[in-house]
């Protein structure tokens, strides 16, 4: 089938648009805090179905990934780790991933997908910055039940828009959500596939005052003074990822994000820079 008019040759994108998944090159466990924008979790997956209806039953990803990114949102100091890569969907029915937790999409066709998912969220430890979070106590790690929406406009202008709820069991104990949009970028081949876009994120008070605030108790053991949080906004950021292919089976990720903390998270006592920034590369193998 030949598609006219498409921008950005997009019948070569989508021709490996199977493949986009492994954009996003998560080496922590999904949805751990990180500038990461969240729709680079999914990357551009939701052409496959729109430009190749008939794709194979599974799709498997397996490698292996580094990243650096800061040690806590909104820390000065940064890490670097390692880790897998793991991304399996099932037709566009159900999907395991290190970057997008283990969902269904309950609501799917050529346009549009909606969708749940378990994802995890790894908390902060104060030993990740004893300098500035000594007396703040940990956050634990818990699950997070995540529910999604991705709609993407057209084949002749495939702008793709993603919106998503997170509520964390656990831990930080609160509600966080996205709204992204992305597209491909000029080019883009069937060998080497580039996204980019912005994100807006939100966040209830239980959330942010478990990251961000301050108690009297906490205020007591830190020295830090007693900050009490907003709902709100949390963040603005934009998201690039790409995926060179090397071979029939072998690929290379690039994924860079840059995040702007604002309104209660910019201005915490516990914010050190509200500049955040992540660079991760991965090396995979697609079955």
């Amino acid at each position: 089938m030949k598609v006219h008019h498409v921008p950005l040759n997009v019948r070569r994108l989508a021709c490996a648009a199977l493949l986009i998944s492994a954009l996003a090159a998560r080496t922590a466990c999904a949805q751990t805090p990180s500038p990461m924008q969240e729709w680079q979790y999914s990357g551009g997956i939701i052409l496959s179905r729109l430009f190749e209806p008939n794709l194979p039953d599974w799709r498997i990803i397996l490698g292996a990934a580094a990243e650096s990114q800061p040690v806590y949102t909104g820390a000065h100091a940064y890490k670097v780790q390692g880790g897998p890569v793991i991304n399996i969907q099932y037709e566009d029915i159900a999907f395991l991933s290190t970057g997008d937790g283990l969902g269904f999409n309950f609501l799917r066709g050529d346009h549009y997908r909606v969708g749940a998912a378990i994802a995890y969220d790894l908390g902060r430890k104060e030993r990740d910055d004893y300098g500035n979070l000594r007396g703040m106590g940990d956050i634990s790690a818990a699950p997070a039940a995540k529910l999604f929406a991705t709609y993407v406009l057209s084949k002749k202008f495939p702008l793709i828009l993603r919106v998503d709820a997170r509520q964390i069991l656990g831990g930080a104990d609160g509600t966080v959500g996205d709204v992204g949009i992305y597209m491909p970028l000029p080019g883009s081949s069937k060998k080497f596939v580039m996204f980019a876009g912005p994100s807006i994120t939100f966040a209830t008070h239980r959330y942010l005052q478990s990251e961000f605030g301050v108690t009297a108790a906490q205020s007591l053991a830190s020295g830090h003074p007693v900050f009490d949080t907003h709902a709100g906004m949390q963040s603005v950021g934009v998201g690039f990822s790409a995926t060179g292919f090397l071979t029939a089976h072998w690929l290379l990720n690039i994924d860079a994000a840059l995040t702007k903390l604002k309104g209660s998270p910019d201005i915490s006592p516990i914010t050190q820079t509200s500049t955040q920034r992540e660079l991760a590369f991965s090396i995979n193998y697609q079955f």
